[in-house]
């Protein structure tokens, strides 16, 4: 049986660096050198935990993935489904100063690494399969159940939308409006 540790100080350094600039500049314009100067760990070393930029970016969709589970996990925690959805809305809200700045981090990551395809890419698609999986579970939940899975991919690529408009025109109130658009939209359910 394999001996599993838990990540070291670097190699979570290292992810969580990876994840800042492949969001920030992108994942192809984003080097292992860059990554290595940012988090303070020495290139040589980068190539100790990643060999390479691929495993890099395997960290990466897997630290999102992660905290997406995390995310849905917490708003599970609310009885009511609308609630829910306001909750999964209110993080777009949340998080516009970064989404003006630079897009939505799974967003980003899924074109870009789309345009190239190959397993990343089929990797990092199943952060929006699992989102769009909770969303549809919810619309069930509300009694929507014969368009839940239609409606799910309505409200992720409106905020998707959202979040891309912010970025182009550097300016929050892209999402501001259609999050609060959708949150009215939630509730006349």
């Amino acid at each position: 049986m394999a001996k599993t540790t838990a990540p070291t100080n670097k190699h979570s350094r290292l992810i969580e660096t990876a994840a800042k600039l492949a969001h920030e500049q992108g994942f192809k314009q984003t080097t292992l050198a860059d990554i290595a100067r940012e988090s303070g760990v020495p290139l040589g070393n980068v190539y100790y935990y990643f060999k390479t930029k691929e495993a890099l970016g395997e960290a990466v969709i897997d630290k999102l993935a992660s905290a997406g589970q995390m995310l849905r996990a917490m708003w599970d925690a609310s009885p009511d489904p609308k609630s829910r959805l306001e909750a999964f809305i209110q993080m777009s809200i949340d998080n516009r100063d970064s989404l003006a700045r630079s897009g939505c981090p799974i967003g980003t990551l899924c074109a870009e690494l789309h345009k190239e395809g190959g397993p990343l890419a089929q990797d990092a698609a199943k952060l929006f399969a699992e989102l769009l999986k909770w969303l549809e579970a919810q619309f069930r939940l509300i009694g929507r159940r014969g368009e839940s899975r239609d409606l799910a991919v309505h409200l992720l690529s409106a905020l998707e939308g959202a979040s891309l408009l912010a970025h182009t025109f550097h300016s929050t109130r892209y999402v501001e409006r259609e999050a609060e658009r959708l949150k009215n939209w939630i509730r006349s359910l």
